[in-house]
């Protein structure tokens, strides 16, 4: 088994995740971290044991001591470093959105194909074992043909500032930090069919800032599912937390967060209530998930299978999130 060596870019919040699940992997360290600000650098390097602190990205990008690269930087620096590591026979993790645009994310899609490296998207909720058990109930058909459903991404009663508010750096707003999850997971639950439209209205009513905080999208599928989905910062209240999703089935009802489910039987339509035994959540964005997503990333570069969440996902959140903001300048539905 090849071990090994993975550079992180990036020293904030999410990249102390990432960290957290490489060093659980037998066979795979964190042999760099490079971050422009270097007290965060400084503190990961010594939380994690690393002696390579660099705030120069490209001396990671052709350094024959780096196998794959894990990138948490400002959305608007994904396509130029996943280019060069990728121009470099490096493998990527990229944080979710994979760009600020889909034409951005197109580059990253050439890059890795003319290069034949490996790019997984960071849509980490497709490893959590209440969304998988979810879409085994759909798969069963315990709740009939899906109809509908709505999913939320809102952070109830607060929300980021920096870099995520700021439209250069950031592309977008709330949709883009928090409704891409709602997106891929509804996706996901769904066996990844294919957008036909979105309608959206978007807006922002909670800060003072250049991005959106407010969204209201409307997708419907090639499989005759209609899904809408909210994302959000700074809301009073929310229905249900990052990544939630209801279904509403031909014979029942499927909810993720509160993890349960309820069946029609019968002619006279009896009410069957059903759910699993779930391990306890020490927050509801639990560690276990980005491990699990690592697990995955790893194996496929060292089987040298195609990731998923991969670029084909990543770029159809980008085209669903490119029609919404187009959607809500013009007022009109957009075709995919």
């Amino acid at each position: 088994m090849k071990h090994l060596n993975v550079a992180i870019v990036g020293s904030g919040y999410i990249a102390q995740y990432h960290a957290e699940a490489i060093r659980s992997i037998p066979g795979v360290e964190i042999g760099a971290i490079c971050s422009l600000d270097r007290e965060t650098l400084r503190a990961m390097g010594n939380r994690f044991g690393v002696d390579c602190l660099t705030d120069r990205v490209e001396e990671l990008w052709g350094s024959q001591a780096i196998d794959l690269a894990v990138i948490c930087t400002p959305n608007l620096f994904h396509r130029d470093h996943a280019i060069e590591f990728l121009r470099r026979g490096k493998d990527l993790l990229i944080e979710k959105p994979l760009a600020r645009t889909s034409t951005e994310a197109e580059e990253i899609v050439e890059a890795s194909r003319l290069n034949s490296r490996l790019v997984m998207v960071g849509h980490m909720w497709r490893f959590d074992v209440e969304a998988q058990w979810v879409l085994d109930q759909i798969t069963l058909g315990k709740i009939g043909r899906v109809l509908k459903t709505h999913g939320y991404g809102i952070h109830e009663n607060w929300g980021p500032s920096g870099w995520f508010v700021d439209r250069n750096l950031a592309g977008g707003g709330a949709l883009v930090d928090m409704g891409v999850h709602a997106i891929d997971t509804v996706r996901f639950l769904l066996s990844d069919p294919a957008p036909q439209s979105v309608f959206a209205q978007i807006g922002t009513h909670f800060g003072d800032y250049e991005v959106d905080d407010t969204g209201i999208v409307l997708i419907t599928w090639d499989s005759g599912v209609t899904s809408i989905v909210e994302s959000g910062w700074w809301h009073p209240k929310i229905d249900g937390p990052e990544a939630a999703t209801r279904l509403t089935g031909s014979d029942g009802f499927l909810s993720l967060f509160p993890t349960q489910g309820v069946q029609i039987e019968g002619p006279e339509r009896s009410i069957v209530e059903f759910t699993s035994d779930f391990p306890r959540r020490r927050e509801h964005c639990d560690q276990v998930i980005y491990t699990r997503q690592m697990e995955h990333f790893v194996e496929c570069v060292r089987t040298r299978q195609e990731p998923v969440p991969g670029l084909a996902e990543g770029m159809t959140v980008m085209r669903i999130v490119d029609a919404a903001y187009e959607s809500s300048r013009t007022g009109e539905v957009v075709w995919l």
